[in-house]
């Protein structure tokens, strides 16, 4: 006998009940289109890539060996350096992932015996297993333009 008045007020609130439509993604990316020239501007969307370097400063320490061995290649960008300069190709300059810049830094090419004193002014290689990049001309006195990369010494000297 209760459920009676319960059933006869929860049909005519059924009939309210509605369901939403099913509504695709390119349906609403329309809807969203024609809305934006309905108010006078085109809503601009854009994606935008941002690429962010993790910078660790090097710092000398009893673990750090000022010595290190790896693949050396070179670069000739025309363009700033990481630390404010103008590239210069005939420069005795290079980049190094941590060393602070201004350091001085011996390369050696561990084929020829050929070395060369650097100047850290960039940052890089950004290339996995590289561990310096040298100016065109340190790469000229390396002997190394010609192969692009060479197994190399590297000594901090200060």
């Amino acid at each position: 006998m209760h459920l009676v008045p319960v059933v006869a007020a929860a049909v005519p609130l059924a009939g309210c009940n509605q369901t939403m439509p099913v509504v695709e993604k390119s349906d609403l990316s329309a809807a969203n289109r024609m809305a934006s020239l309905e108010g006078g501007r085109p809503m601009a969307h854009r994606r935008v890539a941002i690429r962010t370097i993790k910078h660790t400063p090097y710092k000398r320490t009893a673990q750090i060996s000022p010595t290190s061995y790896g693949i050396a290649s070179f670069y000739s960008d025309d363009q700033l350096t990481a630390n404010g300069e103008k590239f210069n190709p005939k420069a005795m300059t290079a980049a190094h992932p941590t060393l602070p810049f201004g350091t001085r830094l011996r390369v050696t090419n561990l084929a020829t015996g050929r070395f060369v004193t650097v100047r850290i002014n960039d940052r890089g290689p950004y290339v996995p297993g590289r561990v310096v990049d040298v100016s065109v001309s340190a790469a000229e006195s390396l002997g190394i333009v010609d192969r692009g990369t060479a197994k190399v010494k590297l000594d901090v000297i200060n």
